[in-house]
């Protein structure tokens, strides 16, 4: 059985096709699709308000050739996910419907409680009973978490992201209220935080790092160096000699200030790159949601 979940971001819409997989009464996820485009929704939103004409028809175009796939994969079921761009959209309902009723898909807006929670059920899995900050950048939030003893103790939504950044749409006094969300919840003369960073951006920059740690975590000190190291290049030069996609070249390096300064405040000296998202919380919740149609019945 194959299921699929689609995330439509502010920066772009991600579309993960997986494998059901049954060993000994266990279930995992093989991914057998993952297809990327870069639809900037939120130049459109945090600039204007609202998503433009030209957006929404790619949109529409990007959907209907995610739904083609998903027909060759004879995908059983999928969900789509929009977050902060399509949350503050004040034309984005009306966009839901026409899609609905030309494509007889459906997208669900989730706030960002619910994006946290999605993220959470997957990421939990990757950690011990060890302090834990969660850092998931975004194109238009960030979302924080703070796991003991893998529980989720607190969580909290910021309108800090790599688009909102990049753009110059972060509300004054932003940053000062997630420096104090952090300093309120983690205390590092107590305990040491280690940070687990999720979103394209960071997977992105562990992966140009060449000497980790260990094989899923950077120290500070190396985020730091890999962000200068970044910094140093033109954008023309991110995509020609570091080999970035366009849209990733010029968000890259807001995103590591906002993983950067999170890290610094909760006083992590190292930060674990799962390499887990929304995506993967969404594909979890399509499966739940198959398994409970079957109790149901």
């Amino acid at each position: 059985m194959k299921i699929a979940a689609i995330d439509i971001g502010s920066n772009a819409a991600r579309m993960q096709i997986s494998k059901v997989l049954e060993n000994d009464g266990k279930i995992s996820f093989k991914k057998v699709e993952y297809v990327r485009f870069a639809l900037r929704l939120g130049h459109d939103v945090f600039n204007e308000g609202e998503i433009s004409p030209e957006s929404e028809v790619r949109i529409f175009k990007l959907l209907n050739a995610y739904k083609l796939l998903m027909d060759l994969h004879e995908v059983k079921d999928y969900m789509i996910c929009a977050t902060s761009a399509m949350r503050e959209a004040g034309n984005a309902e009306a966009i839901i419907t026409r899609i609905h009723k030309i494509l007889d898909m459906k997208i669900n807006i989730i706030d960002g409680s619910k994006e946290a929670e999605l993220i959470n059920d997957v990421v939990v899995q990757a950690l011990d009973d060890s302090n834990y900050l969660h850092i998931d950048v975004g194109g238009g939030s960030t979302e924080l978490n703070i796991y003991m003893n893998r529980q989720k103790v607190a969580s909290r939504s910021f309108k800090i992201g790599s688009v909102r950044l990049l753009e110059h749409k972060e509300r004054e006094g932003d940053w000062e209220k997630m420096r104090k969300w952090i300093e309120m919840h983690v205390d590092p003369s107590k305990s040491q935080v280690t940070a687990v960073g999720t979103g394209g951006n960071i997977n992105k920059l562990f992966n140009i790092a060449s000497n980790h740690d260990t094989e899923t975590s950077m120290s500070l000190k190396e985020l730091t160096k890999i962000k200068e190291y970044v910094a140093g290049f033109t954008y023309e030069e991110r995509i020609n000699k570091l080999r970035l996609n366009a849209d990733r070249a010029d968000v890259i390096v807001p995103a590591a200030e906002i993983y950067l300064n999170a890290m610094k405040w909760a006083g992590a000296k190292s930060i674990i790159v799962p390499d887990l998202g929304l995506k993967d919380g969404i594909i979890q919740m399509v499966y739940e949601k198959i398994q409970n149609r079957k109790r149901d019945k």
